[in-house]
């Protein structure tokens, strides 16, 4: 740094201040610095700035997949608004794996992170309770994690699989196929809830014949929807509320001669450009992923400011808080009125 400094020809606290992107330095010497360090190849030690500040202005990532196309969307909003706040990102992908999802949070945490988004398996609320703890700040997106000190951000699932299922029955459709996640999950839950209450609001009793649940994964997809097609052949509709799935949902349909919605009509949860693009397009819930990556972020944000790693019930021992952001119907082509 004194040499860096003596190149720019500033203060040796006025270089450190540029590198670290205070306010308070011109624009004009934050330039000189910048070209001085690159001039003599200086990497700032990062390990050691963070024992100064206690901050290492790394946020982790700790998410299941990224074939989800939510999660896409919310690692974009994260990383842009790390980055304009000064903040560099980790991404860990666990493969939906609870013993590697807790590998990568003590690893995150030896690290030092400030923060850490956390899209996961609702496994290891006593980890992430831990490093919240001990000042890291933590937020739950998409699945909440049961006992969770840390608030959760999640979309309105429920009320998204109801709107979804209650307007196939507004088209006269009454033999409705589910394709879900699993129970264990709260997206997997709170979906077949809202398709259960649909249902019953209309009289009609859940078939089990016409629900299928498993992994969040396109193979269960493709599995999921040749079994409803051999053991429901009357099935005029089909709600696809596990998003991973949908990525075999589809090509299964198409190998399977079933034309949408002249045959079936289908709606899938989440939206992505290839369900606006398939032909027909798609009617799809969106679930906000945009609006969910925004509030995650200003609630970790808030958290590190804070400086103690936690949100006003935490601190106080009690669960956190849950944030929805709300679902939304977007019609399409890909649902037609039963053929009576």
């Amino acid at each position: 740094m004194k040499d860096v400094a003596a190149e720019a020809g500033v203060s040796r606290s006025t270089a450190s201040r540029a590198l670290s992107g205070s306010p308070l330095i011109s624009p004009q010497t934050r330039t000189a610095v910048v070209e001085a360090a690159r001039r003599l190849g200086y990497e700032p030690n990062r390990i050691a700035s963070a024992l100064r500040s206690k901050q290492s202005h790394l946020i982790g990532i700790v998410l299941n997949n990224l074939i989800n196309a939510s999660f896409h969307t919310i690692v974009e909003v994260v990383q842009r608004r790390a980055a304009a706040e000064g903040y560099q990102v980790m991404l860990c992908i666990t493969d939906s794996d609870a013993g590697r999802e807790e590998s990568f949070l003590r690893v995150l945490a030896s690290h030092g992170v400030d923060g850490l988004i956390v899209i996961g398996t609702g496994k290891n609320a006593a980890t992430s309770n831990a490093l919240l703890s001990n000042g890291v700040g933590v937020v739950n997106v998409i699945r909440a994690a049961a006992d969770s000190a840390a608030p959760s951000v999640l979309a309105s699932d429920r009320e998204g699989a109801y709107e979804a299922t209650r307007h196939l029955l507004d088209l006269g459709h009454e033999r409705i196929g589910f394709i879900g996640g699993v129970l264990t999950t709260n997206s997997g839950r709170e979906r077949f809830a809202g398709y259960e209450q649909a249902l019953v609001e209309r009289g009609i009793a859940v078939d089990e014949g016409l629900v299928e649940r498993g992994p969040f994964d396109p193979g269960f997809g493709t599995e999921a929807v040749v079994r409803l097609l051999d053991r429901a052949p009357r099935m005029t509709a089909l709600f696809a509320a596990n998003h991973e799935a949908v990525f075999g949902v589809l090509p299964a349909l198409v190998n399977a001669g079933v034309r949408l919605p002249d045959d079936l009509s289908l709606i899938c949860h989440e939206d992505m450009p290839w369900l606006r693009c398939w032909q027909p397009a798609i009617t799809v819930v969106d679930n906000g992923a945009r609006e969910l990556g925004e509030l995650a972020m200003d609630l970790l944000l808030q958290q590190i400011e804070r400086g103690d790693g936690r949100d006003s019930d935490s601190a106080n021992g009690r669960a956190g808080r849950t944030y929805r952001v709300g679902a939304q119907l977007v019609r399409r082509e890909s649902c037609a009125p039963a053929v009576s």
